[in-house]
């Protein structure tokens, strides 16, 4: 199903009784091997783009939210992921994993014959980087969608993922964004309690990434011999801003999304931000840390820190402030309090939130409505791009300033054989445009 005709005629089928069972909202725990599986009028084809960690992991949960999916293709721009993946999937899924060899796709266009092999859905997790080229290569053919979180790692691909999530709407596609965190129980309802007034006025929110380093970057004289620049940039694309947006933008923008959500998703209207790098990562052009103050038209501040080194002190919450009370949001049940007292604390189910993302998404598209992430993705991938753009240059900016910023930092066109350079690393004071 290479056309969005086909895809609309099997939305249209999924709509029927027979295909409109509620899927389980709690997920299990385990991964059960499947041996055997039998295809049915019902199956939905997903295909992976990205076969990483984060890109099988994603194609696990999928399988695992629902039981009549099938993994149909994959895609990776190196072979060995792609085999890695599939083995590892297999051991787990056994015989819902479907994409034969003649469905495993490398090179720099594997997306395009993924989202092309007969589809209904595609899981997008290559390099962020890559982000608004894929997906609105999956919106142009009418494919539903799974996208992992960065959109975009520069203002230029945040106004394409833009343009794609208009044209999605207007096709009536799925998309879920994976900010995972949307969708965990434990902080749907601690969110909800801030929204209602519980904390009263909201006058400020601190979240911390306070985490250990990327994977470092490689010396420059360990290259293999006869490897060209963008083939040696790919492999450690965690350490390159145009392909991971950096730490702030590539992981921390979780947080980044937490303190939106705090706003009920109302933009900042301007920040400024500390970063730098204190340990020396050979030619990778990514800050170990910035801290971003986020300011709101009602006076309102957002401070995002975001540290990612070695032998550090490790935190990973969200402390919201209110004219009556405080809120504490990390890895155990969120509360709030009222003075030393907590007034409340959430006791409910906590299913895997992984899981739980994907499973809304399938259950959506079984039950014939649309489920569309869209905006918010764009919208929190933007303030990450923003903080950065602050961090790098140390200058406020603007809402505005960050949306309409010019500067490219995604290459138009890439070829294995092309010549790469590396930009240096920015220099807060010195650099003026990111």
């Amino acid at each position: 199903m290479s056309t969005s005709q086909d895809s609309t005629t099997r939305r249209d089928f999924l709509r029927s009784g027979s295909a409109a069972a509620a899927v389980a909202f709690a997920a299990p725990a385990i991964l059960v091997r499947e041996t055997a599986f039998a295809q049915n009028a019902d199956t939905l084809k997903i295909g992976l783009v990205g076969c990483g960690g984060r890109g099988s992991g994603a194609a696990g949960n999928a399988l695992t939210a629902d039981s009549n999916l099938i993994l149909w293709a994959v895609g990776d721009a190196f072979a060995e992921p792609v085999k890695g993946s599939i083995k590892g999937l297999k051991e787990q899924f056994g015989g819902r994993i479907q994409a034969t060899e003649d469905r495993q796709f490398v090179g720099l266009d594997a997306f395009k014959k993924v989202i092309d092999s007969g589809v209904d859905i595609v899981l997008l997790a290559s390099p962020p980087g890559f982000r608004p080229e894929h997906l609105r290569y999956a919106v142009e053919k009418g494919k539903h969608i799974f996208c992992e979180k960065p959109m975009a790692t520069d203002a230029p691909g945040v106004r394409h993922v833009m343009e794609s999530v208009r044209m999605s709407k207007e096709k009536k596609l799925c998309i879920v964004a994976g900010y995972c965190w949307r969708y965990d129980l434990p902080r749907q309802g601690f969110y909800q309690q801030v929204h209602d007034g519980a904390l009263g006025e909201v006058g400020a929110v601190y979240g911390t990434y306070l985490t250990g380093p990327v994977k470092p970057m490689p010396p420059a004289n360990s290259r293999p011999p006869g490897m060209k620049d963008l083939e040696w940039q790919l492999r450690n694309w965690m350490n390159f801003t145009w392909l991971s947006g950096d730490g702030l933008v590539e992981q921390c923008i979780h947080t980044v999304d937490k303190v939106l959500w705090t706003f009920r998703d109302e933009a900042p209207v301007k920040c400024v931000a500390n970063g730098g790098r204190v340990h020396p990562n050979g030619e990778g052009n990514i800050f170990d840390h910035v801290t971003v103050v986020y300011e709101w038209a009602n006076g309102a501040r957002g401070i995002v820190a975001q540290r990612q080194i070695a032998g550090c002190y490790s935190d990973n919450s969200d402390y919201v402030m209110g004219s009556t009370g405080k809120g504490w949001s990390g890895w155990n049940s969120p509360y709030i309090k009222s003075g030393s007292e907590i007034k409340w604390r959430y006791k409910g189910d906590k299913p895997d939130m992984y899981v739980v993302e994907h499973q809304v998404l399938y259950k959506a598209i079984r039950e014939g409505r649309v489920h569309n992430d869209g905006d918010r993705m764009a919208r929190s991938t933007l303030a990450g791009i923003m903080g950065r753009m602050a961090g790098y240059t140390g200058l406020e900016v603007t809402w505005d300033q960050a949306l309409n910023s010019g500067k490219k930092l995604v290459p138009d066109s890439l070829d294995w054989d092309m010549a790469l350079a590396i930009e240096p690393l920015a220099q807060p004071g010195k650099t003026k445009t990111v």
